[in-house]
């Protein structure tokens, strides 16, 4: 046992056992997680890290193949509506054809209600007329194929060859029109 009245030396690091911390590092931090458990705790975050970013790319690879399978369904089967109110239109032309003993009125009857029910197809669907019949010219809607001198003012369309059509205010087909032009003052 020491003397206590002599003054001791501190502890070397011989003094301590080989693999025991020193007793004063472990009595100012009881709690302290060594080097090893650090390293341990680290690699737990990084595989739980790793599995998260694992389970988020499956999860955006899924994600990914349900959305195009949904766009192709969905430019495949976009004319589903249509089809299905165009089969009245359908069978009222059968009707037409179908019928023996018909007179010009009657099937002159039957186009016109069939044209009726297209036309409520069309109405449905986005789908309107574009007949320029005495409107100004325009590129946009209407596609030239001639110009006339006419008493009409210039640029005005005089005739409608073929009628145009939108579909939600995007043309689909522009009307064939002839335009007026002036009259030739020599003419």
């Amino acid at each position: 046992m020491p003397d206590p009245d002599q003054p001791s030396s501190p502890p070397s690091s011989t003094d301590t056992p080989v693999g025991e911390a020193p007793a004063q590092e472990s009595a100012q931090s009881p709690a302290a997680p060594t080097t090893d458990e650090l390293l341990r705790q680290a690699e737990r975050k990084a595989l739980e890290n790793h599995d998260a970013w694992l389970r988020a790319k499956a999860e955006a690879d899924n994600l990914r193949k349900r959305t195009a399978i949904e766009l192709a369904n969905a430019y495949k089967y976009a004319i589903e509506s249509v089809a299905v109110e165009l089969l009245p239109v359908k069978d009222s032309l059968e009707a037409t054809l179908a019928a023996d003993t018909a007179s010009l009125e009657s099937l002159k009857n039957g186009v016109e209600l069939t044209l009726r029910q297209l036309s409520t197809v069309f109405s449905k669907a986005g789908l309107k007329e574009i007949n320029p019949n005495g409107e100004p010219f325009d590129p946009h809607q209407h596609q030239a194929i001639s110009m006339l001198p006419s008493e009409k003012e210039p640029n005005t369309v005089i005739n409608v060859l073929q009628k145009g059509y939108s579909l939600h205010d995007r043309v689909i087909r522009p009307a064939l029109v002839t335009v007026a032009k002036a009259k030739d003052p020599q003419a």
